[in-house]
């Protein structure tokens, strides 16, 4: 089996992918740095399963390549998992243009490129599972997170549309809507891609292995069924007030 996870370097997609290389998945890892795509690797250390691709999912032609080095390296591509975003919080009237295009080519966009490239070879192996990493905040509106917020609605939206077209393809649908998760995600002295928070260290928050064990329970989940939407949040977060 062979999957591939945006934004794979660090964060949640990094747990991602050490996670399935756990059950036994060769592995495609992809983010826009090199650096941190290397040092992921040394890390997962699992040798000729895992590779890593530098790509930048807001281009199509880099969505394409990353699709196409599952297939080149591995043969195809059985399980896809879109995770990479960005986050770029700022009040409406204060948002630059290309911070608003920021989080919707990357969020949405992204998505809809490897979905896109993907799908082809998922029909072509009988099936297969895509599995779209949202936030809360897309149903969870907050001030300052405009575009944030309306691209991960807009992402679910996506998702559930997307489910219907390909259900008779064999091709499964899920996304996951996780709360606060204690990442790098929002800093921005930090690597992108990295989950749903702006601190870490805080013991109440989700860990990124959280979200991951909910990505490998969906796919062990009999092809018969589906769990199209899954909300995952911290069992114990502070009290407000």
């Amino acid at each position: 089996m062979v999957a591939v996870v945006t934004g794979g370097s660090v964060g949640i997609g990094f747990a991602i992918a050490q996670a399935l290389l756990a059950q036994g998945f060769q592995v495609v890892i992809g983010a826009r740095r090199k650096a941190p795509l290397d040092a992921a690797v040394q890390r997962l250390g699992a040798g000729d399963k895992v590779h890593a691709v530098v790509a930048d999912v807001r281009e199509a032609s880099d969505a394409e390549r990353l699709i196409g080095a599952a297939k080149e390296r591995y043969g195809g591509v059985d399980v896809l998992v879109n995770n990479a975003g960005v986050g770029l919080f700022a009040k409406v009237a204060d948002m630059t243009l290309d911070e608003w295009h920021q989080v919707m080519r990357t969020n949405l966009d992204g998505v809809f490129y490897c979905t896109r490239a993907a799908l082809p070879e998922m029909r072509q192996r009988g099936g297969g599972f895509i599995i779209n990493i949202s936030s809360l905040a897309g149903k969870n509106a907050f001030a300052g997170g405009a575009a944030y917020c309306a691209s991960k609605a807009a992402l679910n939206q996506f998702s559930e549309a997307l489910m219907q077209e390909v259900r008779y393809d064999n091709i499964r649908v899920s996304y996951v809507l996780p709360g606060s998760v204690a990442t790098a995600f929002g800093d921005p002295s930090a690597p992108s891609g990295a989950g749903p928070s702006t601190a870490l260290g805080a013991d109440w928050k989700l860990a990124p292995e959280d979200v991951a064990r909910v990505v490998t329970d969906l796919i062990a989940h009999d092809a018969r069924s589906l769990p199209s939407r899954v909300e995952l949040r911290p069992s114990r977060p502070p009290r407000k007030g």
